[in-house]
């Protein structure tokens, strides 16, 4: 488990983008993570393993080999839907992770910094239901945690729903449903989605496409516009060191062996290919190309475009 606090933003820089087509694709930034969250998260991604692959430095990892890891969200508007992908920590949720409890960070003003501010938002995509993709869910509001986005539908898998419905959940678990997902189910927002094995478009460009293992139904969010394509991640994949080592898996995974054919058969599908990958914990430049690298990958960055701050 984490000991160290992220250290919290408090002037928002200006927010940088990736163009796809003919959407702008926003990288709400919430915190960087501490640098103990790589050997308690990929245990198996040690400096010596991380030393073995070049370009993983400077950007996703320090000269020590320990890896860079940070928190965001992605914002898009698309045939006239304002839609945000995963809700990142939260602000003052209590949370047995110290990394992530009782953040005062400036999320929103960067989410409206960006032309997304919470009573704008149409769509919420959850690629899953763990506490740091799901906080900004809510907000306190007179003591009591609501809905930050009031005019959004909430998706997320019926799989993945209905797995924690039955999950013999640890107190800290359930104190995140009872702060981040219960007041949305409660407000009538939560929809589940049937999401069959070759994905479903749940908006014209907008697909959900099945990633299980590090939950039972996870889901990376597909975007395509005039030809070109995105993929954001979720937690299928955690940090780019997994492109050289897709065994590597995480400590959280429900079904390892499950996340390791996921990452395979995901990475193999976009080798080569011209679709844009989108990290939701890779830290800057965070996207990029997959390319083959002698029997595995790598990720060949592409830098976002980040307009000058007034």
């Amino acid at each position: 488990m984490l000991t160290t606090p992220p250290t919290q933003a408090t002037n928002p820089p200006a927010v940088p983008s990736w163009t796809v087509g003919d959407l702008t694709i926003h990288r709400i930034d919430e915190v960087g993570l501490p640098p103990e969250t790589g050997p308690w998260l990929l245990p198996e991604a040690t400096p010596e393993v991380v030393a073995q692959h070049d370009w993983l430095q400077p950007d996703f990892a320090d000269h020590n080999g320990v890896l860079r890891l940070a928190s965001h969200s992605f914002a898009f508007t698309l045939g006239g839907l304002r839609v945000l992908v995963d809700t990142g920590i939260g602000n003052g949720k209590t949370r047995a992770n110290p990394a992530w409890h009782d953040l005062h960070t400036d999320y929103l003003q960067r989410l409206t910094a960006a032309g997304f501010a919470p009573d704008l938002v149409d769509l919420v995509v959850l690629t899953h239901l763990h506490a740091d993709h799901v906080g900004w869910n809510t907000r306190a509001h007179d003591g009591a945690w609501v809905p930050t986005f009031p005019n959004a539908r909430y998706v997320v898998s019926r799989a993945e729903r209905e797995f924690w419905a039955g999950y013999a959940m640890d107190e800290p678990r359930r104190q995140m449903f009872r702060d981040s997902v219960h007041p949305v189910e409660d407000a009538g927002l939560l929809d589940l989605v049937d999401v069959p094995p070759q994905g479903i478009d749940i908006a014209a460009g907008l697909r959900l496409v099945p990633t299980p293992g590090h939950t039972p139904g996870h889901v990376a969010v597909g975007i395509s516009s005039h030809g070109a394509s995105a993929l954001i991640t979720g937690d299928c994949l955690h940090h780019p060191v997994q492109f050289a080592h897709p065994a590597l898996g995480s400590c959280v995974d429900i079904n390892p062996e499950q996340a390791r054919a996921t990452r395979r058969s995901l990475l193999s599908s976009l080798a080569g290919s011209e679709t844009t990958l989108l990290g939701t914990h890779f830290p800057p430049p965070t996207a990029g190309r997959v390319i083959a690298d002698k029997d595995a990958y790598r990720l060949a960055p592409i830098a976002a475009v980040t307009p000058p701050t007034v």
